[in-house]
């Protein structure tokens, strides 16, 4: 017998007679207890403070869950009154930067009246969840944190645990794909006005940052987390300017018009306020997600604004589905922030979730 499968027969037969005789070694006993799933106690608003008005058709409460690194998340649920039975169920996040009481809690009511449970989703060390430091974003976190709201979904009695779709809006609507990747108890994704994380942050927008800038941008980092840590804080890179900017690209203007105003600002929103920590990008240099894109095999809903300065993160990677349970919407004359609250295409988003969660 190969010496490999000699030593894997062994184990075996340990386990086995450890197990029948009842008694443990002295190995065994020194074991680690695997860890419990334990959820922080947050402080979470009692009062209704979204940007949108609450829907006399769905009940709405403030849940926890807890992801794989121990964070625990906060997220809106809404259900719609007089549901019956097990329900199809949906998970919401983004904008990157934003919290769930602008777009994403949006979407989630408009599709629980409609029919589906639904849950919107504080990221890891933003708006009302756990984790420090706060207000870094991680490739690998935040595909977590939308798994981790599959867990939850699951653990639920009205919700049927084969109809479990998820909603990524921006950059979050990468980190969606990038689950729907990992994860096989999602049936159905739709990323709207996506952006990929991990290409802006390496390549710059329209992919013009080059190796010699990629190196530059590298060094200004790591020269900012040696500076972080001699001070002991974390410096935030700051978020929109308080004034509307008059000689900024439109799709700046299209942001401000969403996070400083009454249209969307929120107190939470880290687009709204003091903006992420300056080196929460690293990660995404180094480590780009959607590598797996092409192994999808549950639905996707690709959705993007004609008129959107990110429309090309939504077409190059449909180029990359397969399958014909894959799809990508454009939106007539809708930028990017249109598909936060304006012009979303709600009706087909609903088709699709009923054509694939059923």
């Amino acid at each position: 017998m190969p010496l490999k499968k000699a030593c894997l027969a062994a184990l075996l037969a340990a386990s086995v007679i450890g197990a029948g005789v009842g008694a443990a070694s002295a190995e065994e006993a020194n074991m680690p207890e695997s860890s419990l799933i334990k959820v922080e106690k947050l402080k979470l608003e009692s009062q209704w403070d979204k940007v949108f008005s609450q829907s006399e058709k769905v009940l709405h409460e403030k849940v926890l869950f807890v992801n794989r690194y121990g964070i625990t998340l906060a997220a809106d649920l809404y259900l719609p009154k007089n549901a019956d039975g097990k329900l199809a169920a949906v998970a919401v996040s983004g904008p990157f930067g934003a919290v769930k009481e602008q777009a994403s809690g949006f979407y989630a009511q408009t599709l629980a009246e409609r029919g589906f449970l639904t849950i919107a989703f504080d990221p890891s060390f933003t708006g009302e969840s756990g984790g420090t430091p706060r207000y870094v974003a991680s490739p690998d976190i935040n595909t977590e944190d939308f798994s981790a709201a599959v867990d939850y979904l699951l653990s639920r009695e009205d919700v049927d645990p084969e109809r479990i779709g998820i909603l990524g809006i921006c950059g979050w609507g990468g980190m969606a794909v990038n689950a729907a990747a990992a994860d096989t108890r999602i049936k159905a994704t739709v990323a709207s006005t996506m952006y990929d994380m991990s290409r802006v942050n390496a390549r710059g927008y329209f992919d013009k940052t080059d190796v010699d800038a990629r190196f530059a941008l590298r060094e200004a980092l790591n020269a900012q987390r040696t500076v972080d840590y001699r001070a002991g804080r974390y410096t935030l890179a700051g978020g929109l300017p308080d004034a509307r900017p008059t000689d900024a690209p439109q799709f700046v203007l299209d942001y401000w018009d969403y996070y400083k105003t009454e249209r969307g600002y929120h107190k939470r929103s880290l687009n709204s306020n003091g903006g992420w920590n300056t080196t929460s990008s690293i990660s995404f240099v180094n480590m780009p997600i959607l590598c797996y894109a092409e192994e999808i095999r549950s639905a996707v809903l690709l959705v993007h604004g004609e008129k959107a300065h990110s429309r090309y993160f939504s077409e190059d990677l449909f180029k990359r589905l397969k399958g014909d349970n894959k799809s990508l919407l454009i939106v007539e004359d809708a930028n990017h922030t249109d598909l936060y609250d304006r012009k979303v295409p709600f009706e087909r988003i609903e088709d699709f979730f009923k054509t694939y969660l059923k």
